[in-house]
């Protein structure tokens, strides 16, 4: 004698969310057939996908490069906003406390023990004059709209904090300290001067963008007119660190070149993450050890 109950199907279990397991879901990834609940449903091109699937599938995509390197971003440069937004922050802590200047400054006579003024003084600006910070700050949206986007964020912030460094290396080694003939007349020279501003930054994205713009065939020619504009201007009107902006501009143009022409090519592309990066780690050392040669070989009656 047969049981009767025996020929009935089994009752099967609900299907529930492998991530979430007391949530029922009839709802399936399309690309691995998991029951998926509401949380982790991803909207895909045809149906939904879990989040687990999703986040594999970004792994597996290969991220776009720009012909510098770059990862492909979209939308304003942030970088670039960043930095400019971090200027106006500094400028107004400068008004609300002068002494802020001489502490952010660069000074070379400080800047041994004080390393950090190296990059602090591109931060700062002379707050006897708006038009101080409003001509960097306009060069720098300019230059950082053009070049972040060709270069990566990465890159571009890279570029310009080496141009800063360099810029501050450039005074210091155009500086003499000052001799006891010099402090019994009551003459410092650049020694004990101040140094502020983000110039020597901007003069470095100048030397990258020819660079960079060289690389890419095109013209730079109304560039070359505000370089020359800017050199005549530093050198007649006084107060001007026309240093800061010539060793920026010269420690932009070595970036630049490594930028453009340096790190594996494929397809017509440019830029080994690698290469590029060991490159402007270099630039740095050579930065840093110049400036630790000038103070080494040069006495101070200070």
């Amino acid at each position: 004698m047969t049981d009767p109950s025996a020929a009935d199907p089994p009752a099967t279990a609900e299907p529930v969310c492998p991530r979430h397991p007391d949530r029922v879901s009839y709802v399936r990834c399309q690309r691995c057939g998991r029951p998926t609940c509401w949380e982790c449903q991803r909207p895909a091109a045809v149906g939904i996908q879990c989040v687990d699937c999703v986040k594999e599938g970004a792994r597996t995509v290969r991220q776009s490069r720009t012909i510098f390197g770059g990862t492909v971003v979209q939308g304003r440069p942030l970088v670039t906003t960043g930095l400019i937004a971090v200027c106006v922050v500094v400028y107004l802590a400068q008004l609300a406390r002068p002494g802020l200047t001489t502490d952010l400054g660069f000074v070379p006579a400080l800047a041994d023990t004080e390393p950090w003024r190296f990059l602090t003084s591109a931060f700062a600006h002379s707050p006897s004059s708006i038009f101080h910070i409003l001509f960097n700050m306009y060069a720098l949206w300019v230059m950082g709209g053009y070049l972040e986007p060709l270069l990566g964020r990465g890159r571009f912030l890279a570029a310009y904090l080496i141009s800063a460094l360099g810029g501050s290396v450039g005074f210091l080694l155009l500086a003499s300290p000052p001799t006891a003939a010099d402090l019994a007349a009551g003459q410092t020279g650049n020694w004990l001067a101040v140094a502020v501003g983000a110039s020597g930054a901007v003069f470095g994205l100048f030397g990258v963008f020819l660079m960079l713009n060289r690389r890419l065939g095109r013209s730079s020619a109304w560039m070359y007119t505000v370089i020359a504009i800017n050199a005549v201007y530093g050198f007649v009107v006084p107060g001007i660190a026309w240093q800061d902006h010539l060793g920026g501009f010269a420690t932009g143009l070595v970036c630049g070149g490594l930028l453009a022409y340096t790190g594996r090519r494929e397809s017509g592309r440019a830029g080994s993450w690698t290469t590029h990066w060991l490159g402007l780690a270099a630039v740095t050392l050579v930065l840093v050890l110049l400036a630790v040669g000038k103070y080494a070989v040069t006495p101070t009656v200070l």
